[in-house]
């Protein structure tokens, strides 16, 4: 591990005081061994008990890191620095408290971006973050590699943990972070350059109100660092955002045909991309310029039209144009987002565990040729379910609900507009192995079925990762 090449304030107050690392995951064990690099006194706490960090605990205090353990373990928080696991409510009492006496409260993504001297780009939004943060980074890498200058890194909600690697990056580099509410919340930096891909109820199990979560998106873009942002112009919340901001803005739309008809009337010096007759084209409000052709796009779905669009729109100027074609010919997709797993006598199986919200099952169905069979479920995030009714009801050949939220999914479907039971087949099985395997028996010849669960994964799986690797391996085992 490499030593960030320049000090600023959190770095003296943590090399000269006491630092406290709140939550022990996976996350969290990088960030330790850079405090440490840094001669710091940490102290690591979890609500878990001993027992359950297995020799993580052993490791960490042979190596001088001192542990406060279980139900209690936000007791005695006087450390100086503290950092918050992204679940962490920022304005839970103890760490108000801690603030009060003077503690300065920071995340790892606050202090990477605070030290790194790469360009930092970053990428938040209800829907579609992951794609797009995916495509920036293999434009800008793909750019780098072409010219011999700079490097391109990402991280942040995926992949590996950048502030480890604070001390290699340079300042021709790019570090492309996707960054969720949870860490925007009380963030005090923003990247150069911001995307919001939408902003659509989410979260609301954490959040106190939809107000809430969308300032902790809205957060992003609102310190001096950055200089540009880009927005959905379909989404009427990130709309507004733009038309509002006093930064250089990019609207997107995959439904409109021109700079007008995007740009909201009144507001200048922004930028548009739109498609017209199969051509993505950027305007800046004088010049047009065409960027990549729709069908180079192997990606299904009108939603991965508009994650081109975002990541196209943040690296404009950066990234040539014969990249963009490069990327869209090869790039297949993000593992557990429409993932094709296997065909099995005639039927060909989708996972999207990623799809964590009605909205994103909504994407999902839009992008399939056909009515699938949807697994659908899972922990409740309270937030409204029924636009995934409606979606079901639109799109869906038949439907399996599974989880903690079968039943509340049930009732949106009951009082949906235009819901037939026999024309939508739909059956609530507690069992999620049993739901894949009756979603099989609901299948036909030809016909597909997709897990979309349309809900967080928290309820039996660890994280939406485990619950696709679980489908694809009942999937792979028929």
């Amino acid at each position: 591990m490499d030593k960030p090449a320049q000090h600023n304030d959190t770095i003296d107050r943590i090399a000269s005081g006491r630092t406290a690392v709140c939550g022990i995951g996976i996350s969290n064990l990088p960030l330790i061994d850079f405090l440490l690099g840094l001669g710091a006194k940490v102290t690591a706490r979890d609500k878990k008990e001993r027992g359950q960090l297995g020799g993580c605990a052993d490791l960490l205090e042979s190596r001088g890191v001192r542990l406060v353990l279980g139900e209690r373990y936000l007791e005695g928080l006087d450390e100086n620095v503290i950092f918050r696991t992204p679940g962490m409510r920022p304005d839970s009492p103890d760490l108000r408290a801690a603030a009060a006496r003077g503690a300065l409260v920071t995340s790892e993504m606050e202090l990477f971006m605070e030290l790194t001297p790469a360009r930092v780009i970053g990428i938040t939004g209800s829907d579609g973050k992951t794609t797009t943060t995916t495509l920036t980074y293999k434009m800008l890498d793909l750019q780098c590699q072409r010219s011999g200058r700079g490097r391109a890194y990402v991280g942040g909600n995926i992949g590996a943990p950048l502030l480890p690697r604070v001390g290699v990056m340079r300042p021709g580099d790019f570090a492309v972070v996707e960054l969720s509410s949870f860490q925007l919340m009380s963030m005090r930096v923003s990247p150069e350059r911001a995307v919001i891909t939408n902003i659509t109820p989410n979260h609301l199990d954490w959040h106190r109100s939809m107000e809430e979560y969308a300032a902790a998106k809205l957060n992003i873009c609102s310190h001096e660092k950055c200089r540009q942002l880009v927005v959905n112009a379909n989404n009427e919340i990130t709309r507004k955002i733009g038309r509002g901001s006093p930064l250089e803005v990019t609207f997107f739309s995959s439904t409109k045909k021109s700079y007008d008809e995007v740009v909201p009337a009144g507001k200048n010096n922004a930028a548009a991309l739109f498609e017209r007759d199969g051509m993505i084209v950027r305007c800046n409000g004088e010049n047009e310029e065409e960027l990549l052709r729709v069908s180079d796009i192997i990606l299904p779905g009108r939603h991965n039209i508009e994650n081109y669009m975002a990541a196209m729109s943040i690296v404009c100027g950066i990234v040539s144009h014969d990249i963009f074609t490069e990327v869209a010919k090869t790039f297949r997709g993000v593992e557990h987002r429409l993932e094709f797993v296997r065909e099995f006598c005639g039927v060909r199986y989708y996972n999207s565990s990623i799809d964590s919200s009605p909205t994103r099952t909504a994407a999902a169905l839009s992008a399939l040729p056909e009515k699938p069979v949807v697994i659908c479920g899972g922990y409740d995030k309270k937030i409204p379910l029924y636009p995934l009714a409606a979606s079901l009801v639109e799109r869906a050949a038949a439907v399996v609900l599974t989880g903690a939220t079968a039943g509340k999914i049930k009732a949106a479907l009951d009082e949906c507009s235009g819901y037939d039971p026999r024309a939508l087949p739909t059956i609530i099985e507690p069992d999620f192995e049993a739901a894949v395997w009756r979603a099989r028996e609901l299948a036909r010849p030809g016909g597909i079925v997709l897990l979309s669960p349309a809900c967080a994964s928290f309820d039996r799986f660890k994280n939406f990762e485990e619950r696709g690797n679980f489908f694809k391996s009942i999937v792979n085992g028929f």
